[in-house]
């Protein structure tokens, strides 16, 4: 993942949107398929997949302005 730097709310909006499309895109299409084609131990699997990719984000965002 390349660094992004975060100079004012705009640059925050704008990589909060781009890292939202990564996750709901990767994470949420495996979510969906889960629960298309598997069962509840995959659904579930699938469902703490996309809550650790949000918490990783926020935790991304957050190490980095703690930097400073």
């Amino acid at each position: 993942m390349e660094t992004v730097t975060i100079e004012n709310r705009s640059d925050l909006v704008q990589w909060a949107i781009e890292r939202a499309k990564a996750i709901v895109s990767e994470e949420g299409g495996n979510l969906c398929l889960a629960a298309r084609d598997q069962g509840d131990e995959q659904i579930a699997a699938a469902a703490n997949a996309l809550g650790q990719a949000i918490v990783d984000a926020l935790l991304e965002v957050f190490d980095g302005l703690t930097q400073e």
